[in-house]
């Protein structure tokens, strides 16, 4: 896989129970099961490949408030605070550093919604910056350009993708909790209707509390139990450079976007540019995805097959003893999009002379999964026992110590950190026209 991730070993042993286990080993799946072996729950986490192999290691690493839909601010704001504490807990660096965040613009109606977002923030404690037209060129000097205006949010920040879930899981060891990779889940186990066991391709693990956390794969996976799950995936694809010192930690326009990586280099992409790959979910959930969609409309694009031929947003059902699509597709690992690879890369070379002779490093892409309104579904399903944290919408990697917090708090029924209603899965079974988040 292209995409740089610090590789781990865990256990390889399927332990015969666990209070809770948790599906999934990305960046909100390592986060709740590192919460709940903190409160002394005896946690598992299985993941069908490695820790943080797909969409958590090939985002941004962006952890902001800044231009967060109200609905996810809080969550935001609180997953800050728990980014400041891993690394000190679990004694290594995830790569997390309140750098700021620089937004840049010549258009005028982008700036105006900026400033409007500030005066809503400020009415929820966070401090942001508006720029003046002298000050964000200034603060952008390494484009040699002129900005209109911008907005910098001081205590925002970047992780470092490729390190923050293994690191986070290696947190999870230390905390009595298990990891085991490589296993993948299959099924659930019910009795009464409620959850028993888990289904694994090396054995079953009783247990009465699951965290569905598998990203892309979460709704071909409730679908087996019969529930209903809108989501859908595109594919996004961006590219690292070699270290450059006179470009900026994190900058975003709406011509390019460049965040400095935990080893000195940049990575390169253009905010929302995405293709749509057909997938059977796709169309059966194509009506539920209108309004993102249109909304949407400007950036995103047709793709391929590539979806389909994956198996993640299959709607087959598979049988809990034998081979499942999780199997036979251990770690989503698309081919980026080449013509999209070359125009980000054209962008960021003109925009800042600095990477003209900057070297490429590498280029992948990674299934975003969203939900129809664009907020996470984190909340017990109708099956008593199952919880779900999936359709990230792309936000996943900033505010998964918050959304692991909220789940742990959940699962142990502890007052939540923040008002999870907003995010309870139930809400898609309504239409979302008018809610989809703007960011």
């Amino acid at each position: 896989m292209p995409a740089p991730l610090m590789q781990i070993e865990t256990d390889a042993v399927v332990p015969a129970q666990a209070d809770v286990v948790v599906i999934g080993g990305g960046i909100v799946g390592t986060c709740a099961a590192y919460y709940l072996a903190k409160r002394g729950v005896s946690v598992v986490l299985l993941e069908k490949g490695r820790i943080g192999a797909e969409q958590s290691s090939r985002n941004w690493g962006w952890c902001r408030q800044q231009n967060r839909d109200a609905r996810e601010l809080p969550i935001s704001t609180r997953s800050l605070d728990l980014w400041d504490d891993l690394s000190a807990e679990i004694g290594m660096d995830p790569g997390f550093r309140r750098c700021g965040l620089l937004y840049l613009s010549n258009d005028e109606a982008e700036i105006a919604g900026w400033a409007r977002w500030r005066d809503f923030a400020k009415g929820e404690g966070v401090v942001t910056h508006m720029l003046s037209a002298t000050e964000a060129s200034e603060r952008g000097h390494a484009s040699g350009r002129k900005w209109a205006g911008g907005v910098f949010s001081p205590t925002d920040g970047t992780a470092d993708p490729s390190r923050a879930a293994p690191v986070i899981a290696l947190g999870i060891e230390k905390l009595g909790g298990r990891v085991v990779q490589n296993c993948a889940a299959r099924g659930l186990e019910l009795e009464a209707g409620a959850v028993s066991g888990v289904v694994t391709e090396r054995g079953v693990i009783r247990t009465r509390t699951v965290v569905m956390a598998g990203g892309a794969w979460a709704s071909s996976f409730v679908r087996q139990m019969g529930l209903r799950f809108p989501q859908a995936s595109v594919r996004s694809s961006i590219l690292s450079v070699a270290p450059c010192a006179e470009l900026p930690d994190a900058v975003h326009t709406k011509y390019i976007s460049i965040t400095r990586r935990g080893d000195g280099g940049h990575t390169l992409a253009v905010s929302g540019a995405a293709r749509v790959d057909v997938t059977p979910q796709q169309v059966r959930f194509w009506g539920k995805f209108l309004p993102m969609f249109f909304k949407r409309r400007k950036s995103l694009a047709p793709g391929g097959v590539q979806g389909w031929q994956s198996g993640h947003e299959t709607l087959s059902r598979w049988a809990l003893d034998r081979e499942t699509p999780m199997e036979r597709m251990r770690i989503l690992d698309p081919r980026p999009d080449r013509s999209q690879i070359d125009l980000t890369l054209g962008r960021a070379r003109e925009i800042f002379p600095a990477l003209r002779d900057t070297p490429v490093a590498a280029s992948w892409a990674g299934y975003i999964d969203s939900t129809p309104d664009g907020v996470p579904a984190i909340g017990e399903t109708r099956i008593p026992g199952l919880v779900l944290a999936a359709g990230f919408s792309g936000h996943g990697f900033g505010i998964g110590p918050g959304a692991g917090h909220l789940i742990a708090d959940l699962v142990t029924g502890t007052d939540p950190m923040v008002d999870p209603k907003p995010y309870h899965p139930a809400r898609l079974d309504e239409s979302v026209w008018g809610k989809v988040a703007d960011f």
